[in-house]
């Protein structure tokens, strides 16, 4: 059950918590200079917050047409299993939803703790017509 002490904002979070939220919920830390270009480089944000700092959120980059990529999905250990995720996620859907023109297409890469999330929201898997790629260095 989500507290009355929660307060969901599409703000990005400060730059600390940002690198904690990442590095805590398991996610691979990042050093300040590319937190840094996350927080200003992002299409939208949403965060929630408990007592005034973040505890949850996750962000878009795209390019506000037709093309939107979920990132940094990230709940401190100790609030998971309240339904934040939930909260962010669908937030960050309905900002997509209020501005974007028909049949946005929207991504992510799900990683094994929140596919039952994601998939409970409509997302599917797109293998085998296309397949998740990066490179490597």
């Amino acid at each position: 059950m989500t507290d009355t002490t929660d307060e969901l904002v599409r703000t990005p979070p400060t730059l600390e918590d940002y690198l904690h939220l990442r590095a805590a919920s398991g996610l691979t830390p990042k050093m300040a200079a590319q937190g840094e270009g996350a927080l200003a480089g992002s299409w939208c944000w949403s965060v929630v917050r408990h007592e005034g700092r973040a505890v949850a959120m996750g962000r878009v980059i795209g390019d506000g047409g037709w093309y939107f990529h979920i990132a940094d999905m990230a709940t401190l250990p100790e609030h998971q299993g309240r339904g934040l995720g939930r909260r962010v996620l669908a937030d960050l859907l309905a900002q997509i939803d209020e501005v974007a023109p028909d049949e946005p297409y929207v991504t992510l890469m799900a990683d094994a703790p929140g596919r039952r999330l994601y998939e409970s929201m409509g997302f599917v898997e797109t293998a085998p017509t296309s397949l998740g790629m990066r490179l490597e260095r």
